[in-house]
């Protein structure tokens, strides 16, 4: 039995707004402590009957041939260094790859290190990597903004649950339904169509496994939230052929702002070994979550001199007026058929519908100048998405002479649909001051009512071919042709723009194998993403943008070896700007030059594993912009991170650990005019792993942000929020 206290770092909530868009109203569904408890009731009646039955080792041990395809996760303690060369990722268009052949950078987030570390957003998963910063928040509109490499990522189409898209906006997914969590660095634009060259999140599900899971968890964050989580799975029917695997999550209390949390989270995963060559897959994900007392956003385009106010440390309801809220109701279905063809050949088909509802009501703070006076505007609105992706691939190997041919083909279509408030509030509520009581009120009248304002469509064929040229040297090149429609619509449904684009975006790589266990590689590869629907804060509010296309260079390796593990990258891009204007217009013009180095090692010697990464970062924009020689906004020239664990060997089973990430300062606008200062956070934890009553039992606890330090997080130009004040979390889990 295996109760597992997952550490939940207090949940902070950011209640920023994103720029581009509005939201959508989410339906209230029952709580999930229901399904909680028959959960526990399945997991004991399904604990005696296998206890009867004595089968279960028989399962266990079936040949692998017959079994579904699976993604293994390495993890932490297993591979023996932090890097995780050898975890699989989800390439898109490249097919399944390890983390050690993949001609990109990438770092995979295992599931080990969702066990060890107090994760409530985004920016959560990535604390130990140096080319991410995070602008994210837990509980807000900025759930899903991350900067890789000194570019955002596209909440549109930059996410993905095991490789099918979804839209992010105001989403923070349940993280403890997650068996690993991916994240492709650079330009993806081969590899998955439209998106932003910062790079890609894929989360991978739990899915069912060969040997029974059964496990509750148990957590507590401060201030007062309590979690509960139950993850079971296992195998049925003749020869295992059927199996499952269920997550359940409930959690609920008060933040450290004083606002409150409700959150509510169902998935599951099914598969079934039809015949020996076919095999049928099912995943589902369910979260609503409900937050009150919503944490305002800070917007400063309108702010008097050339410095911000000092950092404030947002531990109470202080910035917090009378009635922000944010609703918001997440759904991802998903299934496929996967056919062997051949030894070497796999046909695989898929398809996928998510849909995310949101409604906020939410406070934005215009900065009037350094001493921290502002005006409070209420943003008022509802939004829906939907996405549908059908896909269909072919993967399998062959020789011609002496060369040997993996390849992968394919075609691809989805649809997105963006539902916006048919009306909604954008207006001054009130005056007020960083340092005293915001006590300006607004609460909705009722719904809101949605109406179709846009509707895009992707159709796509993609081929790749890497071709083995000796037992060291290969060649990588592919291809991805898109025909890209945006429909944007009036109120009254007629429609008021199109934009059609066909685009084709190569990839091109040569890798080098000096042996099995090192890879050198220099790569090349474009993307295309959409151009910003103007938010309300523009003059030009509305508008939607034309598609940005980027081109990426990028230089590295990567070796893995017993005990240590270390990776380089030399990466170039070059993107179309898009920004705000003098005239407060957001415009594209020129380009945006990204270029740096990253690197990371890790070592295992002992009781001890250490790691550390750094990311050196150059950028520019150019030619033709309004700020030609200006640094871009939101881009620190230097990150640095570093991890510590030592496994205590006088009580075996207890483990200690440490973190810290180092984040340079940053431009906040364009116009280079104002900085946001550099800041250092430290995190600590334990965890012991023991046996009470025979059972496996791990017990954690962590505090984040140990200092309590203040400082200003960059969220987006001209938006920050403050720093997550210190936060513990404690767990414990019970394997049964």
């Amino acid at each position: 039995m295996i109760i597992h206290l997952h550490r939940t770092r207090l949940p902070l909530d950011i209640s920023a707004r994103r720029p581009n868009c509005h939201a959508g109203q989410a339906r209230i569904v029952p709580p999930v402590r229901s399904v909680l408890t028959l959960a526990l009731a399945l997991a004991f009646a399904h604990q005696t009957a296998a206890a009867d039955a004595g089968a279960v080792a028989q399962g266990e041990a079936r040949d692998s041939a017959q079994q579904l395809p699976t993604i293994s996760v390495t993890a932490t303690g297993e591979s023996g260094t932090l890097q995780n060369l050898d975890a699989p990722v989800n390439a898109g268009a490249l097919g399944n790859l390890t983390q050690l052949e993949t001609p990109f950078s990438t770092t995979v987030v295992t599931h080990s290190d969702l066990d060890e570390r107090p994760v409530v957003k985004l920016g959560d998963l990535f604390v130990t990597d140096a080319s991410v910063s995070d602008n994210s928040g837990a509980h807000g509109a900025w759930a899903s903004y991350l900067t890789v490499r000194g570019l955002q990522l596209d909440w549109q189409n930059a996410f993905r649950i095991d490789g099918k898209p979804f839209l992010s906006y105001a989403t923070t997914p349940p993280f403890e339904h997650f068996e690993q969590v991916e994240l492709l660095k650079g330009a993806s634009g081969f590899m998955y169509g439209f998106g932003s060259p910062g790079g890609l999140v894929n989360y991978v599900t739990k899915k069912p496994t060969s040997q029974p899971v059964r496990s509750v968890s148990l957590g507590f964050s401060s201030d007062s939230i309590w979690r509960q989580h139950v993850d079971l799975g296992g195998r049925a029917g003749g020869e295992d052929r059927f199996g499952y695997r269920l997550n359940a999550t409930h959690e609920q209390g008060h933040l450290y702002n004083g606002g409150s949390l409700k959150r509510n989270a169902v998935s599951l995963a099914l598969d079934a070994r039809l015949t020996d060559r076919l095999t049928w897959d099912f995943q589902s994900l369910y979260q609503d979550k409900k937050v009150d007392g919503l944490e305002p956003t800070i917007y400063t385009a309108s702010m008097a001199g050339p410095a911000l106010p000092r950092p404030i440390r947002d531990s109470d309801r202080t910035l917090v007026g009378n009635g922000p809220f944010l609703n918001n109701e997440f759904q991802f279905y998903s299934t496929g058929l996967k056919y062997r063809l051949a030894s070497d050949w796999v046909l695989s088909t898929s398809y996928s519908h998510s849909t995310t509802r949101t409604r906020r009501n939410e406070s934005v703070l215009f900065l009037k100048d350094g001493l921290g006076n502002y005006d409070d505007y209420r943003s008022d609105y509802a939004e829906r998405y939907a996405f549908d992706q059908w896909q269909a691939m072919v993967q399998g190997s062959f020789a011609t002479g002496p060369l040997e041919h993996q390849v992968v083909v394919g075609t691809s279509w989805q649809k997105q649909r963006n539902d916006y408030s048919v009306s909604g509030v954008y207006a001054l509520t009130g005056t007020g001051s960083l340092w005293s009581q915001n006590t300006n009120s607004y609460y909705p009248p009722g719904g809101l009512d949605l109406y179709r304002a846009g509707q895009i469509t992707q159709k796509a064929v993609f081929a790749s071919d890497t071709v083995k040229l000796s037992e060291r040297w290969s060649v990588l090149a592919g291809v991805r042709h898109t025909k890209f429609r945006q429909e944007n619509y009036t109120v009254a449904g007629a429609t008021s723009s199109v934009y059609d684009k066909n685009s084709t975006t190569p990839t091109v790589a040569l890798m080098f194998r000096p042996d099995a266990q090192t890879m050198a590689y220099a790569s090349y590869v474009e993307s295309l993403e959409q151009g910003a629907t103007v938010g309300s804060v523009y003059v030009n509010r509305g508008e939607t943008l034309s598609p940005l296309k980027s081109k990426q260079y990028e230089v590295g390796i990567k070796t893995e070896r017993s005990g240590w593990a270390a990776t380089a990258a030399l990466f170039r891009i070059e993107r179309a700007a898009e920004y705000a204007n003098a005239a407060n217009e957001l415009v594209q013009d020129g380009l945006s030059i990204y270029q740096g180095l990253e690197l990371g090692a890790s070592s295992r010697f002992g009781a001890w594993r250490v790691g550390g990464n750094l990311m050196l970062l150059d950028t520019e924009y150019r030619r033709g912009t309004d700020y030609t020689g200006n640094r871009v906004a939101g881009t620190p020239r230097f990150i640095a991170a570093g991890q510590v664990a030592y496994s205590v060997p006088q009580v075996p089973g207890l483990t200690l650990r440490a973190d810290f990430k180092y984040t340079g300062s940053t431009m906040l606008r364009p116009a280079n005019d104002v900085r946001v200062a550099g800041y250092t956070i430290v995190n600590v934890g334990v965890g012991y792993e023991t046996r009470i009553g025979g059972y496996e039992t791990i017990f954690r606890a962590a505090v984040t942000n140990l200092a309590d330090k203040r400082y200003w997080e960059f969220q987006y130009a001209d938006y920050v929020k403050p720093g997550y004040p210190r936060a513990l979390t404690l767990g414990a889990t019970l394997k049964f």
